[in-house]
């Protein structure tokens, strides 16, 4: 694992909004903390409603943690685009994000401990 990553298994319940619905639910994340950028939370793919996800052709590759598949997230009232990221194959040392996704807050994407 790169020394600048750290990937922790994070308390609480946390959720993901999107457009007035809730795609997920968890008592799992992980925090993935890189660097100086802000930590991310990691939500089991099993606890997402993947329905409301649609993936795209968008791919972006990370040196240490490999390359991300993005989804669109597809609600009633709203599209975003490449909202969502996870990383199929992660690279070593990464292993603990697989079967992972991650999602970029907005003002129409939220995700939150409750």
């Amino acid at each position: 694992m790169a020394d600048h990553i750290r990937i922790r298994k994070v308390p609480g319940i946390w959720t993901v909004r999107s457009g007035g619905a809730v795609l997920g639910e968890t008592a799992n994340a992980l925090e993935l903390s890189e660097g100086d950028l802000a930590p991310v939370i990691y939500f089991p793919r099993s606890d997402i409603a993947m329905a409301f996800l649609e993936r795209t052709d968008k791919t972006t590759h990370c040196p240490h943690k490999g390359d991300a598949h993005y989804y669109s997230i597809i609600t009633k009232s709203s599209v975003h685009e490449n909202a969502a990221w996870t990383y199929d194959a992660p690279a070593e040392g990464m292993e603990a994000i697989k079967d992972h996704l991650a999602f970029a807050p907005s003002e129409s994407v939220t995700v939150e401990q409750i």
